[in-house]
């Protein structure tokens, strides 16, 4: 999304966001859900209302080790990343620090996931997760919008036939992230 829009345009766009996903889930033939639980009978996914304090403008501290880390995966596997460094945000439950990895085959995304407070309560069990892209989301400046209110479920959360990768320990909050998507139910 544009850095241009205001604090009002960008509630606007993350909500347009949802809606397509929404029909996405529901109608196109890649969705992840399975075929019984498309169509005119899919409920749609629950999201936390927006709330613009889990949006932060701030820069991507890159002075950690970049190291290779190998991540577990849903379907007993693993999958390779390089950490690219750390965003230490203020957000409504406290700071909070968090990783963020790149994929040794996609150097023009950062993959910030994270587990919570609310991970098995009223969001996925293993976690969620979020995608941050410098085109997208790095503003002139060199700092980052990171706004978890765009917060997602792996597509594992919605049929065990995907492989997802687990959230890092290092990423493991004590408090609640009460931001994005929450757990899908099918009715």
């Amino acid at each position: 999304m544009p850095e241009s829009l205001n604090a009002d345009q960008w509630e606007d766009a993350v909500a347009r966001l949802r809606e397509q996903k929404d029909r996405y889930f529901a109608d196109d033939p890649h969705s992840p859900m399975p075929p019984d639980q498309q169509g005119e009978g899919f409920p749609g996914l629950s999201y936390f209302p927006y709330d613009p304090a889990y949006r932060v403008v701030i820069a991507h501290d890159e002075a950690v080790e970049h190291a290779e880390i190998t991540v577990e995966t849903t379907a007993d596997g693993q999958q390779a990343y390089r950490r690219a460094g750390r965003f230490t945000l203020a957000l409504p439950p406290g700071e909070v620090s968090l990783s963020t990895f790149a994929p040794l085959d996609d150097a023009d995304r950062l993959w910030m996931p994270f587990r919570d407070a609310t991970s098995g309560e009223t969001t996925y069990g293993a976690g969620r997760y979020l995608d941050l892209r410098p085109d997208e989301h790095q503003l002139a400046d060199g700092s980052w919008i990171v706004d978890l209110n765009l917060a997602y479920n792996p597509t594992c959360a919605y049929n065990p036939a995907y492989e997802c990768p687990l959230v890092p320990t290092e990423n493991w909050l004590d408090v609640p992230i009460e931001a994005g998507e929450q757990t899908y139910h099918s009715e």
